[in-house]
């Protein structure tokens, strides 16, 4: 692979326009702003990341995590863009392009998931595997049916960025190649995914689509496994941003509600730094007694410490990326001591905070909402000739092809709807499915 045709900025959907532009953005830059104005965007902010929705202590949402995730993500494409430019002595970089790119794939990569975090996509994956879903089976092909077994909130978001849904232009939000790729984790279809993690990057109805984004960038099959195809590289910084944020911000936010001390939290992060780095930490908090504002100096120096630990591993590891051959996610290759300090924040994360009571409601409410709701409206499209049928999916808005000729393409039109809906909204509809919430007559 090579860098020049990486970073294409052909728009999928308007391959043959060649318009001139209204203003001096980049085309990376239109990306990013394109992204920031959409609706599925701001729905990000009534969706679980963790714990529960804001009550009276406000914790991350898909949302603010999402733009967090740019912020870090942004950092990183220019620091890596600046050092690759300085050790090649080419003009080959242009780091505000890389860091555009890269901030626009980081703001999209949580898009596709739905409401009440990965509760929802282990409820959908369930209803096909284990529940009423699983009688569907013999309906469709082996490729369609492991997109449903398998449901991923990654391919999800790479469907909702490029297809076309009814009424609606060619190319989904007709973004640049360069961009849509940088998006995709794991780069091949759910019957190559791996059967522990069920990880994979794009559904059957969207395989035609990757693969022309593929061939235009020169992505490469992985040479150890030609069904797959390599990531592009920038996807590796995409996944660093993503892993140093949410790992980091969630022990924060449990600092916050007390799910764990002020001391915890501390250890935590101080285990980042060397002892010179440390007395320097001590000597800002002599200037600041609140313990909130303590752990968020601490927080932001230990993102800006991974942040250049995972630029020094993109960097130093280049060669081998672009020909395929590195896979490892950059957190896992940093020096030792930052290494290990992740992994206590990792270990401390999964005891204490994902099992956490907070955490378990809302799993498990969520799980009943989205199978519920799956119940309903997959009866619905099945049956569409039925009385109750036709009010249910009078419900879904046009976009959503529900009369497909394809039993999987009015599934997908089903699992369009629900994965787009907030964790307010979803409830609500719940509620009123199943007479908990009567309008009042």
């Amino acid at each position: 692979m090579n860098w020049e045709q990486l970073l294409s900025a052909k728009r999928f959907g308007l391959e043959t326009y060649h318009g001139a532009k209204s203003d001096d953005r980049t085309e990376f830059q239109r990306d990013y702003d394109r992204l920031i104005f959409s609706a599925p965007f701001r729905r990000l902010q009534n969706k679980t990341q963790v714990f529960p929705l804001p009550g009276s202590v406000f914790v991350h949402n898909r949302l603010t995590h999402s733009l967090e995730v740019a912020c870090v993500g942004r950092s990183l494409g220019m620091n890596a863009a600046h050092r690759m430019q300085e050790k090649s002595r080419k003009d080959l970089f242009f780091p505000n392009d890389v860091g555009a790119i890269v901030a626009a794939a980081c703001l999209a990569h949580d898009m596709g998931n739905p409401p009440f975090g990965h509760s929802g996509e282990k409820a959908i994956a369930s209803y096909f595997s284990e529940g009423q879903g699983l009688s569907l089976k013999n309906e469709m092909s082996r490729e369609e049916w492991m997109d449903l077994v398998c449901f991923e909130g990654n391919a999800n978001a790479f469907r909702l960025l490029t297809h076309q849904f009814r009424g609606r232009r060619p190319g989904g939000f007709v973004l640049t190649y360069a961009t849509l790729a940088s998006i995709v984790k794991y780069p091949y279809a759910s019957v190559f995914s791996d059967e522990k993690k069920q990880k994979f990057g794009f559904f059957t109805s969207e395989k035609e689509s990757f693969e022309r984004i593929a061939t235009e960038l020169g992505i490469v099959p992985n040479p150890k496994q030609p069904e797959r195809y390599t990531r592009h590289p920038l996807v590796f910084l995409v996944e660093a941003a993503d892993d140093i944020c949410y790992q980091i911000m969630d022990i924060e936010d449990a600092h916050k509600l007390k799910i764990l001390s002020t001391e915890e939290t501390k250890e935590l992060f101080l285990a980042f730094f060397t002892e010179k780095r440390k007395r320097r930490i001590y000597e800002t908090w002599r200037m600041v007694s609140d313990a909130n504002e303590q752990i968020a100096y601490l927080r932001s120096a230990v993102i800006g410490t991974l942040i250049d630990a995972c630029t020094d591993v993109f960097v130093q590891n280049e060669a081998a990326i672009l020909e395929g051959s590195f896979e490892e996610a950059l957190v896992k290759k940093i020096s030792d001591h930052a290494a290990a300090a992740y992994r206590n924040c990792s270990s401390c994360a999964v005891d204490k905070i994902y099992r956490s009571s907070e955490v378990l409601d809302v799993e498990l409410s969520g799980y009943k909402i989205i199978l519920t709701l799956l119940e309903h409206f997959v009866g619905a499209v099945l049956q569409p000739h039925k009385a109750y049928s036709k009010q249910l999916l009078m419900r879904i808005p046009e976009q959503y092809e529900t009369d497909s000729k394809s039993i999987y393409g009015r599934i997908q039109a089903v699992l369009d709807y629900i994965s787009g809906m907030t964790d307010v909204y979803a409830l609500d509809l719940y509620r009123k499915i199943t007479g908990i919430s009567i309008p009042r007559l």
